[in-house]
């Protein structure tokens, strides 16, 4: 029994306390090799396969209508794979040849698309657990059990867990469970994206955390990493009292001593947009347009591109839109660009460099932007360009974007050596923002979304930082601004550290607003600044982290 804190990464803020309440086992393993009896009608098991995929399809695709943003997304994707053709064919031609029963036909069919997507590595290989996660359902599904789902509790809980799986992080419903602990994971896996999207506290990468029996009070800190058991009354009744307390933001982000930082909200597709207006951010740092590419055969046309970003420019008349053209490829392929196989997908073709092949995906696009922005002209419209690596590419990107009449032009800063050129690529572009998931994981040399280096994937580290610093002194020389739209934005210790280093603006999903603009609010920019200074001369991110909370008394108070 684990009577001591579990350490692990703070991946999403705040404060909850509950019992803890353990994830069911999955869907056993059917037997292997049991089939068919003989004289079984083969046909009618192969039809089960296929039923059996459509109503799981179904039931996914009816959870995300119920859904909204990167949830109903991540909903929408895991409800596509479990009718994947592949999937579905091999299981049914496993039934046919070797007489196998659907259940264990699918489970077999399932382990060669994970194998598949394993050797793929990156994020490929992150989808094995969506792979996995339809396989149980199917197989739940041909045997008459209960599908895999989140405990049904009287009273909210903490939910304790290996992992999780995107499209059942995605249905959690915040007043059921009142934060998430996982054993494995990193700062940037779904299950951290989903959580701060959802606004429950939330650890990963605390293996100890499995040892703790299932009942057993926890104090969950989001924001410090930390998992006590059996805390002290003083400190639930605390949490408890400060659960209670409703932030909201009012559109005007500032320091203490009235130094102006853009909060800015990202969006993934027009579903979010009113609801981000309606938070009070001060306009769209990072609208990610590759919701009208997901799942398609074929790209989407002018028009329909057209239409589908003009409803986001429609929600925030009289603020600003940074539109980002399509981040796709390499590890994240659309089967529309017939993409080649990459041995390491993460430094292969993607983001601006799928132009090179298929400069007709990037002019369609920057020609859909252009009307829907001459549709819209109370909205200011940006648009930036992913993985840009050289001055070259800004250049052409920027003179790409002119020929559309789309004068303001930026570049997305994700690889070390836009943050090292950020001063000769910003005497072209207008702008830059920082991807602090894609900077982290390549500037640390680890996987973003592999949980054994997960302690090295952390926009903390020290190298890191010098990184995003170097970016806004680039920005400075140009008289250029420097936003931040990564994850790291949307942890208010990490924001003061990076408004200390320069950064102009920072966006991130909208439930984060009110607190990373309570923490800046009360928080001078000379502090900002000494503070910026201490975490980036740390030598470990555990150490930044711990040198700046220390700094600011307010995070205490606000329970951050």
């Amino acid at each position: 029994m684990v009577t001591t804190n579990v350490v692990g990464i703070g991946v999403s803020p705040g404060r909850a306390v509950g019992p803890a309440v353990h994830l069911p086992d999955a869907v056993a393993e059917p037997p292997a090799g049991r089939r068919l009896p003989p004289g079984a009608d083969r046909q009618a098991a192969v039809e089960q396969v296929a039923r059996s995929a459509a109503a799981v399809r179904d039931e996914l695709d009816a959870a995300a209508l119920a859904a909204e943003g990167d949830a109903a997304a991540l909903l929408h994707a895991t409800a596509a794979m479990a009718a994947d053709p592949s999937l579905v064919a091999d299981a049914q031609q496993r039934v046919r040849d070797e007489h196998l029963v659907p259940e264990r036909a699918v489970w077999e069919a399932a382990d060669t698309v994970s194998a598949d997507l394993e050797a793929l590595g990156g994020r490929m290989a992150e989808r094995v657990r969506d792979v996995v996660d339809v396989r149980n359902r199917l197989v739940a599904h041909l045997t008459g059990q209960q599908a895999p789902g989140v405990p049904v509790r009287a009273e909210p809980y903490v939910l304790v867990a290996q992992d999780l799986a995107p499209a059942l992080m995605a249905t959690l419903d915040p007043q059921r469970v009142v934060a998430v602990v996982t054993a494995a994971g990193g700062p940037t896996s779904h299950t951290a994206i989903l959580a701060r999207s959802r606004g429950i506290p939330a650890v990963v990468a605390a293996p100890g955390v499995l040892d703790v029996p299932d009942g057993t009070l926890l104090l969950v800190d989001g924001a410090a990493g930390t998992v006590t058991p059996g805390p002290s009354d003083d400190a639930v009744r605390r949490v408890r009292a400060l659960a209670g307390a409703v932030r909201t933001f009012d559109g005007d982000g500032r320091t203490a001593d009235g130094h102006r930082v853009e909060l800015v909200a990202n969006v993934g597709d027009p579903a979010e947009a009113q609801a981000a207006a309606d938070s009070g951010a001060q306009g769209v740092g990072l609208f990610r347009t590759e919701f009208a590419f997901l799942d398609r055969t074929q790209a989407p046309d002018v028009d329909e591109q057209t239409a589908a970003y003009g409803r986001v420019l429609a929600a925030f008349t009289g603020r600003k839109v940074v539109v980002r053209t399509l981040d796709a490829g390499a590890d994240k392929p659309l089967p529309f660009l017939h993409a080649a196989p990459e041995t390491n997908p993460a430094l292969g073709v993607r983001g601006l460099r799928v132009a090179q092949e298929r400069p007709d995906v990037l002019e369609d696009q920057l020609t859909a932007i252009a009307r829907a922005a001459a549709a819209h002209p109370g909205t200011t419209t940006w648009v930036m360009a992913p993985m840009v690596a050289t001055v070259d590419e800004t250049e052409q990107f920027v003179a790409a974007c002119a020929r559309h009449g789309l004068t303001t032009a930026g570049i997305m800063v994700e690889v070390p050596s836009a943050a090292l050129l950020a001063g000769p690529m910003l005497a072209h572009a207008r702008f830059a923002s920082i991807g602090t998931n894609d900077l982290t994981q390549y500037t640390m040399a680890a996987d973003r979304l592999l949980g054994a280096v997960a302690a090295l994937s952390d926009a903390w580290q020290p190298a890191v930082l010098r990184l995003v610093e170097a970016t806004a002194l680039g920005g400075a020389a140009q008289a250029r601004p420097v936003g931040v739209c990564g994850e790291a934005a949307a942890d208010p210790a990490l924001a003061v550290v990076l408004v200390g280093l320069g950064v102009t603006s920072l966006s991130m999903t909208p439930r984060a607003l009110p607190d990373v603009a309570a923490v800046l609010g009360a928080t001078d920019l000379a502090t900002c600044r000494v503070l910026a200074r201490r975490a980036a001369d740390a030598s470990s991110a555990a150490d930044a982290r711990a040198v700046v909370r220390a700094g600011l008394p307010v995070l205490d108070e606000l329970g951050l």
